[in-house]
């Protein structure tokens, strides 16, 4: 009986350490996802749209900065609508009081920069320290405010090389895309929400 639970001992190391397994990050796996969404033609348009909630979207050749990240998340099966309209409607004071309204809207809460970046915060994703960053990693999900007091998110998907810097996905007005981070943007926040790694 001895030799047999030795047996089985061994094989279940032996079976554990050859068994395929997904090593990526939450936040590796957040950044293919925007990567992906740069093979996708969407034209810039945040007009106000009634969706279906939850799991709502505007339809797929439109979107906005935030619909790269909604879009991203939502691949891994994180719904930031659902998530964002429930906790506004538990906590409504708690979020910026810029539009005017009275209550909570699933259709485009979540698809505003300062709401998400009062939820990823609210949930204790910001990783800034004294309202500076730090280092980046992929799958940092990153808000700034842009000339013109202009909201703006993105994706961290690489970071910087003596060859690049650091790459973001983002939507500025020509569809989804991979480019440099600017660096004469202001950064609000830097977040990093998702599954525990």
């Amino acid at each position: 009986m001895r030799s047999l639970s030795l047996y089985n001992l061994v094989l279940f190391f032996v079976l554990s350490s050859t068994a395929p397994t997904d090593a990526s990050t939450f936040g590796e796996k957040l950044a293919r996802a925007a990567l992906e969404r740069t093979k996708h033609n969407v034209r810039y348009d945040g007009r106000y749209l009634s969706i279906a909630y939850p799991g709502g979207d505007v339809p797929a050749s439109q979107g906005v900065c935030t619909d790269v990240v909604i879009r991203s998340y939502r691949t891994l099966g994180v719904d930031l609508q659902q998530l964002v309209h429930e906790d506004m409607l538990a906590n409504f004071s708690a979020y910026p009081n810029i539009w005017g309204l009275s209550r909570p809207d699933s259709n485009i809460d979540h698809r505003r920069v300062p709401n998400l970046n009062t939820f990823f915060t609210r949930q204790g994703a910001n990783v800034m320290q004294n309202g500076k960053a730090v280092d980046f990693q992929v799958g940092d999900v990153l808000t700034w405010m842009l000339p013109h007091n202009l909201p703006h998110t993105g994706i961290v998907v690489a970071t910087a090389t003596d060859r690049h810097g650091v790459q973001i996905v983002h939507n500025i007005g020509m569809g989804p895309q991979q480019t440099d981070m600017p660096s004469n943007w202001t950064l609000t926040g830097q977040f990093r929400y998702g599954a525990s790694d």
